[in-house]
């Protein structure tokens, strides 16, 4: 069953005051409410830049997308709430029958609590005793309310113990916890079958704990994907579920616990399915956590994920769902021109942006591909583009593809979108308000 939300709190975004806080959006806008901006059908000339947009049909093709294939392949998702920190995007996946909301930390976890996400999933150890009492208030307070954490060391299990038995009563709900299975050279998570199977032990034999499942990050074993790093992806995925598997022999599940087995990025969502969908038909419940998927991107995730420009898998192509939007402010010399966005505004760790359009300069012009541009480098708030020719003049402005979405919304506390974003003056029909 999927889990839901608090409709009224996301109604009342639409109530909120846009201000001179939301770099999004012009001083003629400040002091009205999301709802009263979007009721005049602002265009994208009427925004400053530099700027970030989400496109509408993107957005919904690429939830649409991974929901109809995750229903094919036998898995549940539950996408990972701290690539967009937006619970209106949150609300987008849950309709389209996400299990749950990954999260990385008490402080995300309190967003969800705030719009009423009823399970999550923190793909982390929490460790904080304050966090862990929250926690246990929130499960006190809200029978309808589920979450599980990770464990990947028996000294994680005891500190989430001695600060919850010091605090809970008998009769307190358990704290569900799912152990976490890493790899060498990887992040997190035990690194051998018997640090896990200890942890494992240590879980089911805590008073305010219960085993919940395992789970762990193939995006932190794999680097690549030619055959040798799927391969190295798959071995990791097999031991994970075998893992699983020797837990449930031990007997360490509770009778009325459907074990959770997680793993899934946005980069290998397919070998996940391919190795761990069959403990599905033993009773286990696999669950995706893709995150980055939403809105895809023009860079890394174009060419790796599994439906990116080279598909892995069967089903439609993920698009790219976010762009940004610069202004040539200078020309010093033959072949570059400095634009207006930095690493200030512009996701940058994995690719530069990617020059894709010019907008017309006057009306009635049409949109020019942005050809033999290229991003050279940032600053914090300014931009380096090269080219030959003379394709470009101060005050032009372009559209740039984005790589890696999970350094991207952080920068836009207020993102708007657009109806088309290849229109050569697109319509806002929505803002989303992002909370890091």
């Amino acid at each position: 069953m999927p889990a839901s939300y608090d409709a009224d709190a996301l109604t009342a975004l639409a109530d909120q005051q846009v201000s001179w806080q939301d770099k999004a959006l012009p001083p003629a806008f400040w002091g009205r409410t999301v709802a009263e901006v979007l009721a005049d059908k602002p265009r994208l000339s009427q925004l400053p830049t530099p700027l970030l947009t989400l496109s509408a049909p993107g957005l919904r093709h690429n939830v649409d997308t991974l929901a109809r294939w995750c229903a094919k392949h036998g898995v549940e998702l539950a996408p990972h709430g701290k690539t967009t920190m937006a619970p209106a995007l949150w609300a987008m996946q849950l309709e389209a029958g996400s299990w749950a909301i990954t999260l990385a930390n008490g402080f995300q976890l309190g967003v969800a609590r705030a719009y009423g996400v009823s399970r999550v999933l923190i793909a982390n150890a929490v460790v904080s005793p304050l966090q862990l009492r929250w926690i246990a208030d929130e499960l006190a307070s809200d029978p309808s309310f589920e979450v599980l954490v990770w464990a990947d060391s028996v000294r994680t299990v005891e500190i989430m113990e001695a600060a919850r038995s010091a605090y809970v009563g008998p009769d307190a709900r358990p704290l569900d916890v799912l152990v976490e299975v890493g790899g060498l050279d990887g992040r997190t998570g035990a690194r051998d079958a018997e640090t896990a199977l200890a942890v494992g032990q240590a879980i089911a034999d805590a008073s305010t704990l219960r085993l919940a499942g395992v789970a762990g990050y193939e995006g932190a074993i794999g680097h690549g994907v030619d055959e040798s790093d799927l391969e190295t992806v798959r071995a990791y995925l097999r031991e994970l579920g075998g893992i699983h598997t020797r837990l449930r022999e031990k007997g360490l599940y509770d009778a009325d616990v459907v074990p959770v087995v997680s793993a899934g990025g946005s980069q290998y969502f397919d070998d996940v399915a391919r190795v761990l969908a069959p403990l599905g038909e033993d009773g286990a419940r696999v669950v995706l956590r893709s995150g980055a998927y939403i809105t895809h991107d023009d860079g890394m995730y174009r060419r790796l994920s599994p439906l990116g420009e080279t598909p892995r898998t069967d089903g439609d192509r993920l698009v790219s769902a976010m762009h940004g939007w610069v202004r040539i402010t200078s020309q010093p010399e033959p072949g570059l021109a400095i634009f207006d966005a930095g690493r200030r505004d512009l996701p940058f760790d994995q690719d530069l942006p990617e020059p894709q359009l010019i907008r017309p300069r006057t009306e009635g012009e049409p949109v020019l591909k942005a050809d033999g541009m290229t991003v050279a480098k940032l600053n914090d708030q300014h931009g380096y583009l090269q080219f030959d020719g003379d394709p470009v003049v101060i005050g032009d402005e372009l559209r740039v593809g984005l790589s890696h979405p999970c350094t991207a919304f952080d920068k836009w506390g207020l993102i708007p979108v657009v109806d088309d974003p290849d229109a050569a003056d697109p319509v806002v029909v929505d803002l989303v308000r992002t909370f890091f």
